[in-house]
């Protein structure tokens, strides 16, 4: 199915006549394809009598050497991938088989992609961004203090770059654009943090969906805001830029060094929020975040810092 995809990805028309000779089968064989192709990748495809089947529109797919082409300095090799689990379980399948860091996976599809908290991130085929950079950490846990919020700051400047200028920062793995995702972060570790260990950076960027009805929240795309289509494999590129540049200060000042940067755009800074940890519920306003990233929140005019993976942080309707 994908070699026909690959024929129909110029969104021009193309007979089934042209598309059986390029394949190998009859033109009835070209019709069970392209009927699979809707119904599995949700790919809207036109068919016209005398003209033949085109895509609604162009497609572009990833590439490693385009995305080399487009930043050359990156210190990582990419490993692209038409349709997998979850670019993270591959990442970390790949860690535990011995393949040395830094690399990247990404791929067109995920079919069990997830977000923070069990969440299912919904990946559609060839339409986003779904990232999984993983990096050796040596030197213990300060490499890894407010690392998911560094991240967040390199996809926040990517997305700008890329014509979404109201994107900002959502404590503590989330791009937002007003009150609606465009972006999640997931960092998952192996080995020992404490000495050496394996981090994978997933990061899940909404670049050219339109529509989604299994999203369960608020949520933007770069499509959406921008009204045209992205190239992919250019903000893959940017991204890999920008993650470079914040990950070297990182790794040389601590996230102390962005602490600054990293308040200035939190779209939440100042508002009252409730921070859920499982059935408990913490209401305050929102103050920024530490020298480490955790969270400072306000609680009946006490401030109190709060850290940890299981979190959630959510605007009250008083906000």
């Amino acid at each position: 199915m994908l070699t026909l995809l690959k024929l129909l990805k110029d969104g021009r028309f193309h007979s089934g006549e042209a598309l059986g000779a390029a394949l190998g089968v009859s033109r009835s064989a070209v019709w069970k394809q392209l009927q699979h192709l809707e119904a599995e990748l949700n790919l809207p495809i036109h068919k016209v009598r005398g003209k033949g089947y085109q895509l609604a529109s162009p497609l572009v797919f990833l590439s490693d050497e385009a995305i080399a082409l487009e930043a050359p300095s990156l210190p990582w090799p990419v490993r692209v991938f038409d349709t997998i689990d979850s670019t993270n379980a591959e990442a970390l399948r790949l860690v535990g088989a011995g393949c040395a860091a830094p690399f990247l996976v990404i791929a067109e599809q995920q079919t069990a992609g997830r977000g923070r908290r069990g969440r299912k991130w919904v990946s559609p085929f060839a339409q986003n961004v779904y990232y999984s950079l993983v990096l050796r950490i040596e030197g213990g846990l300060r490499q890894l203090e407010g690392l998911s919020l560094v991240v967040g700051l390199a996809v926040m400047q990517a997305l700008r770059e890329s014509g979404v200028q109201g994107a900002g920062l959502k404590w503590p793995n989330d791009v937002l654009v007003a009150d609606r995702k465009i972006a999640g972060i997931l960092l998952e570790l192996v080995g020992d943090p404490a000495d050496i260990c394996h981090v994978v950076i997933g990061i899940g960027i909404n670049v050219n969906m339109q529509k989604a009805e299994q999203v369960d929240q608020q949520w933007t795309s770069v499509w959406l805001e921008t009204g045209s289509a992205v190239d992919r494999n250019r903000l893959v590129a940017q991204l890999g830029v920008h993650l470079k540049g914040y990950l070297e200060r990182h790794k040389e000042f601590g996230f102390a060094a962005l602490q600054g940067e990293w308040e200035q755009n939190h779209l939440w800074q100042g508002r009252a929020a409730s921070l859920i940890a499982g059935a408990s519920q913490i209401d305050g306003e929102v103050l920024g975040v530490d020298c480490q990233g955790a969270l400072r929140l306000s609680v009946d005019g006490i401030e109190k810092l709060f850290s940890g993976g299981e979190l959630s942080l959510r605007l009250r309707d008083d906000s």
